[in-house]
């Protein structure tokens, strides 16, 4: 398979066969052309994103979900793919099979540390004949076992390298999306008391409390490197933006107003995860370094003996969050975070005026996260 194309080809609407006999017109569109065009409608849409079980039961009841799902139009789904590529083969696998069988655009992800470039090119080409055309080009965390993500010798830094392999290698074909962290990344959410100074107040509104009661912070001056980041990437050739999860509604509006006075003009998507257990809540909120208002963090411990007390409370709080949203007219969908289940983000669609049919009645009471590195956080 060669890039780019032929001369006289469209490299947006083309794509290779992959039998050397010639090319086909690809079936799948560019996010960010779904985007622009689901824009003329003045409605808003949904994507789903899923991760590779590690058990055959896992991947057969997520085909049936994933069917389940399809029905409600998403512009896009999206598969993550793990850390140093240890899901490759069954990422690959999923986001070729439910292109092929419900007709889906699929985002694929893809992080580049802690892997070789021709592992990424496989991937990449292996997308490519599967009719894919979107990636979410991520750096990567550290593999399971490991402290810290390292590049392979003459591989891969950070995501801003893989964006720039993609358009050098592959042209325009691929449509990219990137990440963005509305309260900094993780990495560089460090203690207050690090500072050596007062918070301002922009920190103020970004600080977040550890489960030991460590309060900590993206600096302002870490913050400016964030965002300088992102413009990079977008510059690249990231064309969409889909943000960490996230329970301040006002971080996340101020982050798309920062996107803005940056010159970052690329549509985001804010990632949402709805709550769905106490002891998962707090672990993901602690992984993330995510702020937890102060009412929202009162109302979990309220919660936190009542399980089906706490689902349903996720569910109000996961609908009002989206509502706000959409009422404030900051982004134009809503990317949900499955946990590859299906209820929980129904019913806020529903909520929401925006599910097609009625939330189905199958019970859900696999743990989805059976033997994956998600398992460590959310169990």
């Amino acid at each position: 398979i060669q890039f780019p194309p032929p001369a006289g080809t469209d490299a947006g609407r083309w794509c290779p066969d992959g039998t050397g006999s010639g090319y086909h017109v690809a079936t799948s569109e560019k996010i960010i052309d779904k985007i622009k065009r689901n824009a003329e409608t003045g409605k808003p849409f949904v994507s789903f994103e899923y991760f590779p079980p590690r058990t055959a039961e896992g991947v057969a009841n997520l085909y049936d979900r994933i069917a389940r799902m399809a029905s409600q139009e998403p512009l896009f789904v999206d598969f993550t793919w793990g850390a140093g590529g240890s899901t490759c083969e069954l990422t690959l696998e999923l986001c070729t099979t439910v292109k092929a069988k419900y007709g889906l655009d699929v985002n694929m992800h893809m992080t580049c540390t802690n892997q070789a470039v021709e592992k990424v090119d496989l991937g990449l080409l292996g997308a490519i004949k599967g009719g894919i055309r979107n990636i979410c080009a991520l750096r990567g965390d550290p593999p399971l076992g490991q402290d810290k993500w390292e590049a392979e010798e003459g591989g891969f830094s950070c995501a801003l390298d893989l964006i720039k392999h993609i358009r050098k290698k592959y042209g325009d074909y691929f449509g990219i999306s990137v990440s963005g962290y509305p309260e900094g990344h993780p990495d560089v959410i460090k203690p207050v008391s690090e500072l050596g100074r007062s918070l301002s107040a922009r920190e103020l509104k970004r600080v977040m409390t550890k489960a030991d009661g460590t309060q900590c912070v993206c600096s302002d001056e870490a913050y400016v490197k964030e965002m300088e980041y992102l413009k990079a990437k977008v510059d690249a050739g990231g064309e969409v933006i889909i943000t960490q999860l996230f329970y301040d509604v006002e971080v996340f509006t101020q982050f798309a107003q920062d996107c803005k006075e940056y010159g970052i003009t690329a549509p985001i998507l804010p990632g949402i995860m709805v709550i769905q257990a106490y002891g998962g809540f707090k672990r993901m909120a602690g992984f993330c370094m995510t702020r937890v208002p102060e009412e929202l963090a009162k109302k979990m411990e309220e919660l936190k003996d009542d399980a089906e007390g706490v689902k349903a409370f996720g569910i109000e709080y996961g609908a009002q969050t989206c509502q706000t949203l959409l009422d404030r007219g900051i982004c134009q969908g809503l990317h949900f975070y499955t946990l590859n289940l299906e209820k929980s983000t129904q019913t806020i669609m529903s909520k929401l005026g925006l599910l097609k049919g009625t939330v189905g009645s199958k019970a859900e009471s696999e743990n989805t996260f059976a033997g994956t590195l998600i398992n460590t956080v959310m169990a």
